[in-house]
């Protein structure tokens, strides 16, 4: 597991399948065995390096997509509140 926030981060993990969801592709990892967890493949080092990370040598908090998707959240909720103040 790669993703620094993620609380298995550090560990390595046995991918046991797939699957995909609305958001997309899925791996299935087996924690112990009992239990699993479903993450997106760039949490961990199955896919190929993100060329913003590698071209910031991993500086960068954020990715431009993750920080569009962030805004447009901002906007979103801006315009609701507004609406909800408004009524």
């Amino acid at each position: 597991m790669t993703h620094p926030f993620h609380p298995f981060s550090g560990r390595q993990l046995v991918c046991v399948g797939e699957r995909y969801n609305r958001s997309g592709k899925r791996l299935l990892l087996r924690i112990d065995d009992k239990s699993f967890c479903s993450v997106p493949p760039k949490w961990t080092d199955m896919s190929e390096p993100d060329p913003e990370v590698t071209m910031g040598q991993e500086r960068a908090l954020f990715t431009v997509a993750d920080l569009m998707e962030l805004a447009c959240l901002v906007t979103r909720l801006s315009s609701q509140r507004r609406a909800d103040s408004a009524n």
